[in-house]
């Protein structure tokens, strides 16, 4: 493709150095990636009309979308009849993210002409937006029913946004065959592939494509650090970081949603929980429903040490996969027990089914429990090991949890009720300082009067 575009600079240098030429050799240059000649053609340009919207357009391409908009809408203040460049402002604002504005520019546009594919496509894509996939399916509905062939139900845009609206329905028959077609495909390929764990082939689909977008450098740094946490591979790791903080760090997005997402995701791989909170903080408010989101400004929260916020962030998430993972319980039962919540992240392992992740559960709930001072649970929690597995370390725990039980009795911080739980729990072990303990209990009872056995 470069040296048909080279073919036609070879042409274009033939004619009159005219202004035409000079926009010609512009956009060539900008084809074909050459800088020098790119700033050369530019600083030719002058504020004619032509000169004009050709810049806006370069700047669009090259993903300078408020420069875009700058000139449209100075354009449009002296050309009120020029029509079509509320398209192309609505399009920059969708850029943007603004895309209430986009929707409000768009109208203008679509009020004089309603049939315009390229118009309610893009209130389509706005709608999904802004609402969700089912307002954008009415309004692409609209595309499709146009009876121009144009228009069609097999016109590829149509088809790759149906796919989108769907959430990825009948992703792998359509994206495929339109990933040289349009742009976006490869892209929405690979976030059908997250969606559905299918990481290796998320990454065989992006990993030779040198990103040039936002969305691209974003979709790279998803891949790889799913990757790199799925392989422990901390070269994958480090150019997720990387991607992230480019994107963040840019001016262009640096002030927007997915910049600031970008940068909390950054400072999340490298653990750095206070600047994770920064970030997710100033765009919480937009995502007070949105279960992702909670789960992991959740896990910020409480790995900050804010366990409070951290716990009711992650009781938000409704979704029962992100619900049953061990991240998930994990992190909500440790959040319950800073709380002063240990019967609830009790309630949390005896849920689960049995598994090496139950067996985990028990040991943070035992350990932490432990040095919280919340001996009940963690005497619980210490039983469950050691009839699960005679390791003496279960045992040792087992047994300061309990004292630390009766300690908590004596002081009148724990009801003297709880002492027949912790003495049958006690008589389960076989270990000699069992007599002993018990001996030290049943001793105090009959002094204060309080019957225990």
């Amino acid at each position: 493709i470069n040296a048909e575009y080279m073919g036609g600079e070879d042409e274009a240098l033939k004619g009159p150095a005219v202004t035409l030429q000079n926009r010609l050799l512009f956009h060539i240059a900008h084809k074909v990636n050459d800088e020098n000649k790119l700033m050369v053609y530019h600083q030719k340009l002058q504020e004619t009309l032509e000169d004009q919207l050709s810049l806006a357009s370069i700047h669009y391409l090259r993903n300078h979308f408020q420069e875009a908009t700058d000139i449209y809408k100075r354009i449009l203040l002296e050309n009120r009849d020029f029509l079509a460049l509320n398209l192309y402002v609505a399009l920059c604002y969708y850029k943007l993210d603004y895309y209430d504005v986009s929707l409000e520019v768009l109208n203008v546009y679509l009020t004089s002409y309603p049939d315009s594919a390229t118009a309610i496509n893009l209130k389509a894509c706005n709608q999904y937006r802004l609402y969700n996939g089912k307002a954008a399916e009415m309004e692409l509905k609209v595309l499709i029913d146009l009876q121009s062939l144009s228009y069609s139900h097999d016109n590829p845009l149509v088809k790759h946004n149906q796919v989108v609206f769907a959430g990825g329905e009948n992703a792998l028959q359509v994206l495929p065959p339109l990933i040289d077609v349009i742009p976006e495909a490869r892209l929405n390929l690979v976030i059908f592939y997250l969606k559905n764990e299918e990481v290796q082939e998320a990454y065989q689909l992006i990993k030779d494509l040198e990103p040039v977008t936002p969305q691209e450098y974003i979709l790279k740094g998803v891949v790889n650090a799913s990757i790199g946490q799925m392989t422990d591979s901390r070269e994958h790791i480090r150019m997720a970081q990387q991607y992230f903080q480019l994107v963040g760090a840019s001016a262009s997005e640096c002030d927007t949603i997915n910049g600031r997402q970008c940068m909390a995701s950054c400072f999340f791989l490298l653990k750095q929980f206070e600047d994770v909170l920064t970030y997710l903080n100033s765009i919480k408010s937009y995502f007070d429903l949105d279960d992702t989101f909670n789960f992991n400004y959740g896990i910020a929260c409480s790995a900050a040490g804010n366990y409070s916020d951290g716990r009711d962030a992650l009781l938000k998430v409704k979704d029962q996969k992100l619900r049953a993972e061990y991240l998930y319980l994990s992190w909500l039962a440790r959040c319950h027990m800073h709380c002063k919540e240990p019967k609830k992240a009790w309630e949390l392992y005896l849920k689960m089914d049995t598994s090496n992740e139950s067996f985990n559960i028990l040991q943070l709930i035992a350990n932490d429990c432990y040095k919280l001072g919340q001996f009940h649970y963690s005497a619980k929690a210490f039983d469950v090991l050691e009839r699960l597995d005679p390791n003496p370390e279960y045992w040792d725990g087992k047994r300061g949890a309990c004292v630390g039980v009766f300690q908590l009795v004596v002081a009148n911080k724990e009801s003297p009720e709880i002492l027949k739980e912790v003495m049958s729990m006690l008589k389960i072990s076989s270990n000699p300082q069992v007599e002993s303990i018990l001996r030290v209990i049943k001793g105090w009872a009959k002094v204060n009067q309080i019957k225990v056995s």
